[in-house]
């Protein structure tokens, strides 16, 4: 990597989606900057995951950010509410956090436009996923004029230019991705109810996404699970 590379930030959560895009970021010549937000999630071992991913993919800059979303609540994420562990269903799940692509991708254009980067890459994908309405395309071409309209930046003449490399790709397709840039899967974490004993549930949504996604690839998993949907 040159250091005349263009940086990107990434926005780095931790799970499968976040560590693909990542990698992809990288593969197309980009310095990386990455952010990671410990917002009281249930699941804050995902932060733990996105300290060794930005670690593999030679991040130059990781900033963690507290934002205690468990102040809000009204999710299963940052509330005392149960994760479902049923299957994935139609409707808006109770692990949707209120808004919350909205405020990480308005606090990730704060840190690019500081590193006085352009490219900003988040791993939302609107196929294979549990329904949030902020992981959708209009919403994400929705955010990227407000970027540009609300920021010294983009009034200047220089927008921002917001990456969703898998908005359009299944989770299967992910995980082929994830295999071809030479990634292991249990660097990152996906699961939303994670075991005393520290194992991914396999049951809640995003485990149910991503082992099904995994087994259509035809791609080991080496994530460890405590059981499996039937």
């Amino acid at each position: 990597m040159t250091e005349t590379a263009k940086i990107a930030v990434v926005l780095l959560s931790g799970g499968l989606d976040s560590m693909v895009t990542g990698a992809l970021a990288r593969e197309q010549g980009f310095r990386l900057h990455a952010l990671s937000i410990d917002y009281g999630q249930r699941h804050r071992r995902e932060l733990q995951s996105a300290r060794a991913i930005a670690e593999k993919l030679e991040v130059e800059r990781h900033v963690q950010l507290p934002l205690d979303l468990r102040q809000f609540g009204a999710s299963a994420l940052t509330a005392d509410i149960d994760v479902p562990k049923d299957g994935v269903g139609d409707d808006i799940p109770v692990t949707y956090v209120p808004a919350r692509n909205l405020l990480f991708l308005a606090l990730t254009t704060a840190f690019a436009e500081s590193a006085g980067a352009s490219d900003i890459f988040i791993g939302v994908n609107a196929l294979d996923y549990s329904g949030y309405p902020d992981c959708r395309p209009e919403f994400i071409a929705s955010f990227a004029e407000t970027a540009r309209l609300g920021t010294r930046q983009g009034v200047e003449g220089r927008p921002f230019d917001i990456h969703a490399p898998l908005q359009h790709m299944t989770k299967a397709d992910i995980a082929r991705q994830c295999h071809r840039l030479g990634l292991d899967p249990a660097w990152s974490w996906s699961c939303y109810d994670p075991t005393p004993e520290g194992l991914a549930c396999g049951l809640c949504d995003s485990c149910r996404l991503r082992l099904k996604g995994f087994a259509e690839a035809g791609v080991e998993d080496t994530t460890r699970y405590a059981s499996k949907p039937s």
